[in-house]
């Protein structure tokens, strides 16, 4: 891991804040491209968001829909995934 200085401009234009991450594609041709590094959810953020929500029974396929979309953006993945 290493440590980049970019234009305000650049910034701006990928959505980025001082201190944010970029993910960085390389090309075969010696040219890279470079992106804002979304935060993941995990298993575990859906298990979180779905803690006392249940009350033990199952959850029907449009409830976990809910869930995984509710998950996704508290991660920050737009309107859900």
């Amino acid at each position: 891991m290493g440590q980049v200085t970019f234009r305000k401009d650049v910034l701006r234009h990928l959505g980025l804040k001082p201190g944010d991450q970029v993910e960085v594609d390389l090309l075969p041709d010696g040219r890279a491209t470079l992106a804002a590094a979304r935060p993941k959810g995990t298993f575990e953020d859906v298990a979180d968001l779905l803690k006392g929500r249940t009350n033990g029974r199952v959850l029907s396929m449009d409830e976990l829909d809910v869930a995984i979309s509710e998950a996704g953006m508290r991660a920050g993945l737009g309107d859900g995934l």
